[in-house]
Order: structure tokens, then sequence, then C-alpha cells
């Protein structure tokens, strides 16, 4: 049941990734040592509904409390704010932002380092971005789902990582979870064939150790951790699959220099 969008729906899947981009870009200002992530939820908030005038597309979902999740170093994905989580130097950080604009959802992440952080965490971080880029890069009208998940698993093997299994992407629009899951794993030429006007994310999540993840229940809600509480990392942009390729549809302006730089070099 992959849902196609009309050129109507992508122009406001457009302006929802747009508004989503627009969350991390103000965000990325705020975060620093000695706030909490309970601070980052309320900020990302505020700026949704104040300033954007939109919808936390998180808050809700699932019956989830908040607005973010605020996966804090060995936490792979799910992690959820808190008054007693204060940041400090050194860390890591996943901030993972949905937005509804005029019933339809953008769905974004980033990574953060939190003031002078270890070059084995810096890397990770790197490493993990250039992994979905190189994912991205596969997209295109013909290719196969199995592409996406096959370039980004041998970036990050090829580094010294590994991918974790259990979580993957998923189609989005008008709802934030549809079909297909996008695998960050995989075998080239096989898996849903791509088709122009698909919208989905891809979201790796990298492990510095091995890929085991263990589940810890909070209020409610199963929070995923490294079982050898290694670092993960993780980045994500919401994707249109376009006539000649693809479109980020989450695209943030400080972005654009390295996704040409990478473009320029996937070409060689």
């Amino acid at each position: 049941m992959i849902t196609i969008k009309s050129p109507e729906q992508i122009e406001k899947m457009r302006a929802a990734g747009r508004l989503t981009a627009q969350v991390l870009e103000a965000v990325t200002e705020f975060i620093k040592p000695g706030i909490t992530t309970m601070d980052i939820d309320t900020f990302c908030e505020r700026f949704i509904v104040d300033t954007l005038k939109a919808i936390p597309g998180s808050k809700g979902q699932y019956n989830y409390p908040y607005s973010v999740n605020t996966s804090l170093n060995h936490v792979i994905c799910h992690g959820m704010p808190s008054d007693r989580q204060v940041l400090k130097k050194g860390d890591i950080i996943n901030v993972d932002v949905t937005v509804i604009c005029d019933g339809f959802y953008g769905d974004s992440s980033k990574m953060f380092c939190i003031g002078d952080t270890p070059l084995h965490a810096k890397r990770l971080v790197d490493i993990t971005q250039q992994s979905m880029y190189k994912g991205i890069f596969k997209v295109k009208p013909g290719a196969k789902l199995g592409d996406i998940g096959h370039a980004i698993q041998s970036h990050a093997e090829k580094n010294g990582y590994s991918v974790v299994r259990e979580y993957c992407g998923h189609g989005i629009g008008q709802k934030m979870h549809e079909d297909p899951q996008v695998t960050h794993y995989g075998t080239p030429g096989t898996g849903v064939v791509l088709q122009e006007g698909m919208t989905f994310t891809i979201e790796p999540m990298i492990n510095q150790g091995k890929a085991d993840v263990r589940h810890i229940e909070k209020d409610g809600w199963n929070i995923a951790i490294t079982k050898d509480r290694k670092l993960s990392a993780q980045w994500e942009h919401t994707i249109l699959v376009t006539k000649t390729g693809f479109e980020i549809l989450t695209l943030r302006e400080e972005e654009k220099e390295m996704l040409n730089t990478l473009l320029g070099q996937e070409a060689k």
C-alpha cells in the first residue's frame, strides 16, 4: 500500500519538510553544555507552535508525550526528554523532529556534538551522516530499496561500524509511518522498485561497537540502547523520488555545500 504522491501533495510535503528543517536549524544555536534534554523539547515545541504556526508531529503520536526524541550517547533511538538529563562537554546527541503542516508530515533528525567531543565520537557522527547520504544518492526511479540499504551498510562497515537492524526508515505523507519500510542494510537489486512520487525517510542508526540492541522501559515507552553501551549515531531526512533522482525535502542550509561536494565525489 505505497502511496504515490500527487503534485499537489508533493508541494505540501515540501512545505512540511522546510518547516522541519527550520526547527533543527533554530535549535542548533540553543544546544550547549548545561541545558537539559527537556529544555530542547520545550524549545522545539514553542518554535513549531509559536514561530512556525505548525503542529509537533510526534506529540500524541502513539500517546507519546513530547515533541522530539533526544537520544544521548549510547541511546540508539526513541530517547525521551528529561529534566534530569543535562548535556555535558563530550556528549553526542540526536534530536529527532517531526512537523505537521497542512495535514502532511516532515521528519528529520540531526546529530549534535557538545563542546569538545572526542575524535572517536566525532568520527562516528561523520561516518553515519556520510552513510545516510550514500543511501540517498541511490534514490531514483527504477532503483530498489536494497540498493539504498547496501550503500549505507557498505560505508558503515568498511569504516568499522555496525548497522542497527531492528529499526528502519519508512514511508511518510499524511501519516508519519507509511509503507514501505526502508532498511539500512541489504542486497543490491532486491526489494521494492522506487517510483516517481514516493516519499520516505532514510535514517540509519550506526553503532560504534556491535549492532546488538537492548531496550529499557521508561513511562511505558521502550528506549533502544546499545547492548555494549558504546556510542550510537543517527541522521534522518525525508526524501522524494523525482523523475530523474531524488529531492531532500528536509535539507538544511548548512548541508548544501557538503551535499554538493559529496555528489561531486560520487560522480567521479
